[in-house]
């Protein structure tokens, strides 16, 4: 039993809902109505006709139906008060409702679902480089559910009445938390595109099974839906009449451009020589190829593709002969033409599945990736000036060498998630900070889960006025197509002085240039600043000091002891800052999940009176029954008394006329003719 309600409880909503009702043979809500005897066989009546209401509410809304006028189809009416006295209640909130109910009574229910599905064992053999599949393609490019209106708008096919009523609130800092997403998500997949415009992730092609894929799906991030968009393709150049092939793809880059998407590289069952840039455009949903100019480079998977300005810079990947890259080329969005860059200093090795980030519009910093035999750990930085790659001194415990892991920036932070090396996954959300290159661990995840994936997606949004980042998909062993949300803590505020004029060499000058957010930091730079200022006095003094340089060297010291012990005053109020912050946040989680046992109290609450609601109508139906059989009764009384007082009447009356014939017989009057 404890398994059925793990696999139950691994599919989120609404497929945990559409499964329950289509065990109970409702059809996952598109049957028009649940017939009240379907669910009876199973249930009690009161349970059934919950079960009723509730599978109402969560596919079709509120009820908005007259009410039964017939008072002799108790039923109907009882059908009807139990759906109308579900008020508001949102949609999700009857499709949880729904399952829950049918667990307490039937707890054995999901593997006998005809939606269940099995969760297998298997253990997680993360590869850094793999070999492509060769296998078939099938389907057409960007099967979607979503269609463009005339005026360029997209009409997404989502019920209206699916609201949700903040069950994701992120509460809770540095902690990955699972959304409660509607709509029906996108296939399980890893080595996919995403990209944030318009507080929409938009999540396009990668890889399942070996297979390809090509459809472009949408997660809303302000209702946390999904929906397919519908896509056209522009068959035909405007310069020649050869049509525009558009292949499926994994291990794409996704880049947000000018109300556009810019699908970069990626491997492909039938790859191109060199690689192809592939454009939608929001306003028509249409794909097209994007006319460039120069020599591109060769086609290519894995990839890293950064946006610096009006510029993308590629690095590295795997073209389709396996062959390991670590070339460097620019793409000038203005001219729309391919430049190749040769930069000079030691570049990264040839490697694919690499994460990169730019840093103040200037310098490109590369994390990671794997070659056909091992993984790597190692950061280089190119300054985009001079073109020149360097190496620096990192401070902290650098993270596990990994590939397959995705990074997003806010401010002067680096987040880097998933990947992994031969073995197993990285469970480690690592965080650099890119002023000072100093690493630190932000949380951890168990192994095995998707956040612990290779190939999945990464992006930085806006959640309820906040910085949050969204993960989707990935593969660790099994493909995921979960969405996991974090909200970070801390944003850095100052800028960096790492954009000073020397050149960024292999030595660490450029760190040491770098500003820190740190509260020891900025005192040590406090007290260094002032005893470079009194020695600077003393050095211009010239010969006037030289007899006073004891005094001199005394009260320098002096000066030092006292700065050296209002830093270790710092320190201490920093570190009791950082335990009193531990334990708001160790306090909030508790009071985040009490709140969540008093949601599930209140939930149970209403379901015994929605049940209580549901007999009490039960019974005034039978009490107007009653009194309507009681209001005939008395008149059936009343017309046969009538009837018999009619009937004396008219025995009376032959009596007399019978008495009254006689006497005249008698008298020798002959009765009167009839």
């Amino acid at each position: 039993m404890a398994n059925t309600a793990k696999a139950s409880a691994s599919l989120a909503y609404p497929d945990r809902f559409y499964a329950a009702a289509s065990y109970l043979g409702l059809d996952g809500g598109s049957a028009p109505t649940p017939s009240l005897k379907q669910l009876s066989s199973k249930f009690s009546n009161d349970t059934a006709l919950l079960l009723y209401a509730l599978h109402q509410q969560a596919s079709v809304g509120p009820c908005n139906v007259p009410k039964p006028s017939s008072v002799w189809n108790p039923a109907e009416q009882s059908k009807w008060k139990s759906w109308q006295g579900l008020g508001t209640m949102p949609s999700i909130e009857a499709m949880r409702h729904f399952v829950k109910i049918l667990e307490e009574g039937d707890p054995s229910w999901y593997p006998r679902s005809p939606n269940s599905v099995p969760d297998p064992a298997v253990d997680v053999q993360i590869s850094s480089t793999k070999a492509e599949p060769s296998v078939e393609n099938g389907g057409s490019f960007g099967e979607t559910m979503t269609t463009a209106t005339e005026d360029g708008r997209l009409t997404e096919t989502q019920d209206k009445d699916v609201v949700l009523e903040d069950p994701n609130t992120i509460s809770v800092f540095n902690q990955w938390t699972p959304p409660l997403t509607l709509g029906h998500p996108p296939k399980a997949r890893y080595e996919h595109g995403a990209a944030v415009m318009q507080d929409k992730m938009y999540m396009y092609g990668g890889n399942h099974n070996g297979r390809y894929l090509g459809d472009l799906h949408v997660l809303d991030l302000k209702n946390w839906t999904w929906s397919r968009v519908e896509t056209k393709i522009v068959t035909e150049s405007q310069e020649t009449s050869s049509p525009a092939t558009l292949t499926h793809c994994a291990g794409h880059s996704l880049i947000p451009w000018d109300n556009k998407l810019l699908s970069i590289g990626g491997h492909a069952k039938d790859p191109s020589e060199s690689i192809l840039v592939k454009v939608f455009d929001l306003h028509t949903c249409t794909w097209s190829i994007l006319r460039t100019d120069g020599k591109p480079p060769v086609s290519r998977g894995g990839q890293s593709v950064t946006l610096v300005g009006k510029k993308l810079v590629i690095f590295g990947g795997q073209d389709v002969n396996k062959s390991l890259l670590n070339d460097l080329h620019l793409l000038d969005l203005d001219a729309m033409t391919w430049v190749e860059i040769d930069a000079v200093g030691s570049p990264p090795s040839p490697r694919s599945d690499h994460a990169a980030a730019v840093h103040a519009e200037r310098y490109l910093l590369i994390f990671g990736g794997g070659s056909h035999t091992n993984c790597f750990n190692d950061l280089h930085v190119l300054d985009l000036q001079t073109m020149e790659w360097s190496r620096h001194a990192q401070q902290g415990e650098a993270p596990t060498p990994r590939a397959g892991h995705a990074g997003v920036t806010i401010g002067e932070n680096w987040y880097i998630v998933g990947g992994g090396d031969n073995k197993s996954g990285a469970c480690e959300t690592v965080v650099l900070n890119m002023s000072t290159l100093a690493w630190s661990v932000l949380t951890s995840v168990k192994g095995g889960v998707p956040l612990a994936s290779e190939g999945l997606s990464l992006v930085v949004s806006s959640y309820n006025g906040e910085d949050v980042i969204v993960a989707f998909g990935g593969y660790n062993g099994r493909y995921n197509n979960e969405v996991n949300v974090l909200k970070p803590s801390h944003k850095s505020s100052l800028k960096s002085k790492i954009m000073e004029a020397s050149p960024v060499r292999d030595s660490v000058s450029a760190v040491n240039n770098a500003t820190t957010r740190d509260i020891e930091s900025e005192i040590g730079v406090s007290q260094e600043s002032k005893v470079r200022e009194i020695v600077m006095d003393n050095v211009n003094s010239g010969s006037k000091v030289e007899g006073k340089s004891e005094p001199i060297i005394t009260s320098l010291r002096s000066e030092k002891e006292e700065l050296e012990a209002s830093l270790s005053k710092e320190k201490i109020q920093t570190l009791q800052l950082k335990e009193e912050l531990t334990e708001i946040e160790t306090r909030s989680a508790e009071l985040y999940k009490e709140l969540h046992s008093v949601r599930s109290q209140l939930a149970t609450e209403q379901s015994r009176c929605f049940k209580l609601e549901v007999e009490v109508a039960e019974v005034r139906q039978k009490l107007q029954a009653m009194e309507t059989l009681e209001k005939e009764l008395e008149l059936l009384h009343r017309q046969r008394a009538a009837a018999s007082e009619q009937a004396a009447a008219a025995n009376m009356n032959g009596k007399r006329q019978s008495n009254g014939g006689v006497w005249g017989w008698l008298a020798g009057t002959p009765p009167p003719k009839t």
